[in-house]
């Protein structure tokens, strides 16, 4: 493992981004053959292989990585499969184990619908190159003899969205994914990847000659307090503003704003619906519209502190383009929402930023400080699991609005899952669910430059800071009465 990052997949993501970013500064870059090709020999120069079988199959992967830096996915997919890279998990899934009996019955020879299972010596063998994994084989075996061992993509994705292909190449079905990005964040060869804006926000930046023509805002996940281990977060805020952004400002602004309005509602519909959930994070929210449709009305119609703070800007200055920055591969793909494109412009990752930063040679160490509002403790709080319950309980108190929260706070997909579950039995005890799809919340989402259960205390810490605890007091500068909070619609 490289030192600042988690992995070398990790870092080769960021190695790609930087070059790239590097060429772009230079003025060097574009997407033709020769100049991808370069990009990957800089990247692996050789002749000694780094990570793979040799220098010719990592460049290819390099090449194929570029590629989706610099342009268009198919169907603007956010997630994407890269083939080259998906070949290093030769894991036969389902095995026949020293337990199989060779029962008369063979019972997992006769559901095998590809007839993958033939009896060799009263057992049952299983022929790999036939299987498909669908599993009925180790159903219906009554001696248990068949193991099932997943590949970690498909293991780490809790909505079943991850599949092989006949080539046993994985593939992503989005009409189950949620893009919340744990295959990516698992995925031990890197063969599963968000789609990079790193060329689209720079682009923005150089197309705005300096911010005349229009004015970019950076609008950054509270999460930022867990990432940049060294620096002070305002320094990390001074750094964006040295990229060239007209101004800094941090979601957790937007995240007051909400606590206000789903507190309101909460207080005004709850009786009535019997339990609402939040709907700060886009994966959580997809999940429900995807698998729950009958429970759309019970997510809160609030906008996500994103949406929130860049409609807040809009709304002041009509010459803003907003960027927002944070560890959120579902990000990427609510701002494309046919109901919410109108706040954001581009989205880009934690990860994204640090390449942008080191390629434009940006010391943040060396930056004087720099604030980037005045959100309260509780807004800053939303980047943890319980943050968001915290908030909206504080505010309703704050209020005089006579409501008990009694909320379930999912950490992590797997905990959202067994909420609704519980909903759709009629067993929910709680008025309220908090979900979060990713484990510790906004400071594990999959594009975080750390995954370290200690943000927590960081992100509490960054709370703290703040010069109250009272997340009614930014309604005095972005009255929500003036701004667009709904979601509208969800059949966007």
């Amino acid at each position: 493992m490289i030192n600042n990052f988690e992995s070398n997949v990790q870092y080769i993501k960021y190695l790609v981004n930087k070059e790239v970013a590097t060429r772009f500064f230079i003025g060097n870059l574009d997407n033709s053959i020769d100049s991808v090709r370069e990009i990957a020999e800089e990247i692996i120069p050789g002749p000694k292989a780094l990570f793979r079988c040799c220098i010719y199959k990592e460049r290819h992967i390099i090449e194929d990585r570029v590629r989706l830096v610099m342009e268009p996915t198919k169907d603007n997919r956010v997630i994407n499969v890269l083939d080259s890279a998906c070949d290093e998990c030769p894991i036969d899934r389902f095995v026949v184990t020293e337990a199989c009996r060779g029962c008369l019955g063979h019972k997992c020879q006769e559901v095998c619908p590809r007839g993958a299972i033939t009896i060799v010596n009263h057992r049952s063998y299983i022929n790999q190159e036939l299987c498909i994994e669908c599993g009925r084989c180790k159903q219906v075996c009554p001696f248990n003899a068949i193991s099932e061992v997943k590949r970690p993509c498909i293991r780490s994705c809790s909505v079943g969205a991850v599949k092989m292909d006949e080539n046993r190449k994985a593939v992503i079905d989005h009409e189950k994914c949620i893009s919340c990005g744990a295959c990516i964040y698992q995925c031990p060869f890197g063969a599963i990847v968000d789609k990079s804006f790193v060329v689209d926000v720079l682009n923005l930046l150089k197309n705005s000659w300096n911010n005349t023509s229009y004015h970019v805002y950076a609008v950054v996940a509270p999460a930022v307090s867990s990432q940049f281990q060294g620096v002070k977060t305002e320094q990390v805020y001074a750094g964006i503003k040295e990229l060239g952004f007209y101004d800094v400002v941090e979601a957790a602004i937007g995240a007051d704003m909400v606590s206000a309005f789903e507190a309101k509602e909460l207080a005004e519909t709850v009786e009535e619906k019997g339990w609402k959930t939040s709907s700060c994070c886009p994966a959580f929210v997809d999940y429900v519209e995807k698998n729950y449709p009958q429970f759309v009305d019970h997510i809160s119609t609030a906008v996500s502190p994103m949406i929130a703070t860049a409609r807040a800007i809009k709304a002041k200055d009509k010459k803003a383009r907003v960027v927002f920055v944070g560890p959120c591969t579902a990000k990427k793909v609510e701002m494309k929402r046919e109901a919410l494109k109108d706040a954001v412009d581009i989205v880009i990752t934690f990860e994204e930023l640090q390449a942008i930063f080191d390629a434009r040679e940006i010391d943040l160490v060396s930056l004087e400080p720099r604030m980037a509002g005045e959100a309260s403790s509780f807004g800053r709080n939303f980047a943890r699991t319980g943050g968001v319950t915290e908030s909206v309980a504080h505010t309703l108190e704050l209020s005089g609005l006579d409501l008990d929260v009694k909320a379930v706070r999912c950490n992590g997909i797997d905990e959202c899952i067994k909420a609704m579950k519980m909903a759709s039995f009629g067993k929910l005890d709680a008025n309220f669910i908090e979900g979060m799809a990713c484990k510790h919340g906004c400071t594990g989402g999959a594009a975080s430059l750390l995954h370290d259960a200690k943000g927590i205390e960081m992100i509490n810490r960054y709370g703290k800071e703040s010069k109250t605890d009272n997340p009614l007091d930014i309604l005095e500068k972005f009255p929500i009465d003036n701004i667009n909070m709904e979601r509208f619609n969800h059949e966007d």
